[in-house]
């Protein structure tokens, strides 16, 4: 497998955080986006940004800004489509989605998501933490992972089945993976999470603190 393409997944509503772009938030005297283009940057060949609107907004980190190409707000798979037809451009055969309020990810997500992916024929991976004794506890025991849906190795060559499934109204990830034998990655999520989300002020004010 050639070293995927990255696209940060950047088309959130950010409704908790009052609406407008999280990526531009600062963290540390430094965006959030700044700081996962420089997680990412080492880990993949080229980079694109998916947002919706007047992209200008993000001219600033020099990255290629691509729209969801299905109409509405479709959640991250849209997004996750709109890298993989990029990517087709660039005559790649897959993609690493990450998110980018997530300013914390690991800095071998590609290495090991593709490491996950040794022997499929189409390469699709989502990122795992362990769940937490209380979580296990919320969720009755049901499962013993978090799938982080928005950190995944995506293949090329299922994107026009991702594209039918999207018009026909499909919108939780791990339906379509599953679907497709996706396999997962699981990260260590000591001494935290590290695909914690900035989603409130309050994750904000932790993020400080983790730095």
């Amino acid at each position: 497998m050639t070293q995927p393409l990255g696209v940060i997944l950047a088309g959130g509503l950010a409704t908790r955080m009052g609406g407008g772009d999280k990526g531009l938030l600062s963290l540390g005297g430094q965006s959030l986006m700044a700081r996962v283009i420089d997680r990412l940057s080492p880990q993949v060949r080229q980079m694109a940004l998916n947002a919706n609107g007047d992209g200008a907004r993000f001219d600033d980190f020099g990255l290629p800004v691509i729209p969801d190409s299905i109409d509405g707000f479709a959640g991250p798979l849209a997004g996750v489509l709109a890298g993989l037809d990029w990517a087709a451009e660039q005559g790649a055969d897959t993609i690493v989605s990450v998110a980018a309020d997530t300013p914390f990810f690991p800095t071998d997500l590609v290495e090991q998501l593709v490491a996950a992916a040794d022997g499929q024929d189409t390469p699709l991976v989502l990122a795992t933490t362990p769940k937490s004794g209380d979580e296990m506890l919320k969720s009755g025991g049901k499962g013993r992972v978090n799938r982080h849906p928005t950190f995944g190795l995506w293949p090329v060559a299922l994107r026009d089945d991702l594209r039918a499934a999207l018009q026909n109204g499909l919108r939780k990830v791990v339906l379509w993976t599953d679907r497709h034998d996706g396999r997962e990655a699981l990260f260590d999520a000591e001494p935290f999470d590290p695909f914690f989300n900035v989603n409130t002020p309050e994750d904000l004010a932790r993020a400080e603190a983790l730095l």
